[in-house]
């Protein structure tokens, strides 16, 4: 749809409810009174852009009511940037390309953001785990270090030093509780199992301190 197919349908919309309707008012795309409510705007794209979302944003300086009116746009889009809407407390129109059906995707109004503890308790985890800050300045030369991957670097060093080991003392000598998963999860393909609770470093392992090394604990 072109931008301006879409303004036919969502002013015969918002006419149905009860609003006078003009565009291209001032700044704004659309505007729509009704008595002496506070006004509607409506801002019209082909589709989400930051542009869209910019000028959202500046016409909440007038009103509070402000809506998004874009072609209806594929799933992910669509809840991707609704979401994103509602958090800036703007509204969503879609007009459906094949017979100029509006649907209202969420009103404007104040974001609350729901609470996650479990997300938080994950995020601090995952803080605590991490040994220093190798990740500084956004990325090292092979990506970014996570705190299992300087686990697995620890267990790693331990068997380039001392050769195959017992995962207990592989866990207590170099501090790393979890040795025995990581070690047989083998994420990286950096351990191999000798026997039973006994595992060594391959040439994968190797390559992976030479790599990584300066980001091991």
């Amino acid at each position: 749809m072109r931008e301006a197919e879409l303004y036919p349908p969502i002013k015969a919309f918002l006419e149905r409810q009860g609003y006078e309707v003009k565009g291209e008012v001032g700044a704004a795309d659309v505007v729509a009174r009704r008595g002496q409510e506070p006004p509607v705007v409506v801002e019209l794209k082909t589709g989400f852009s930051l542009a869209l979302f910019h000028q959202g944003v500046a016409r909440q300086a007038a009103t509070e009511t402000v809506y998004l009116g874009v072609a209806r746009p594929g799933k992910v889009a669509l809840e991707r940037n609704v979401g994103l809407a509602r958090k800036l407390g703007l509204g969503v129109l879609t007009v459906r390309p094949r017979d100029g059906l509006v649907e209202v995707l969420c009103d404007p109004g104040p974001f609350r953001p729901r609470k996650a503890p479990k997300a938080a308790e994950r995020l601090l985890r995952a803080f605590d785990r991490l040994r220093g800050d190798p990740n500084a300045g956004g990325a090292t030369r092979h990506g970014l270090v996570t705190g299992y991957r300087q686990d697995a670097l620890a267990c790693a060093r331990f068997l380039a030093v001392h050769g195959p080991s017992r995962a207990a003392k592989v866990a207590e000598w170099a501090e790393v509780p979890a040795a025995r998963q990581i070690m047989a999860d083998n994420h990286y393909g950096w351990f191999a199992r000798v026997e039973r609770g006994v595992y060594g470093l391959t040439e994968a392992g190797r390559t992976g301190l030479a790599d990584w090394g300066d980001s091991a604990p």
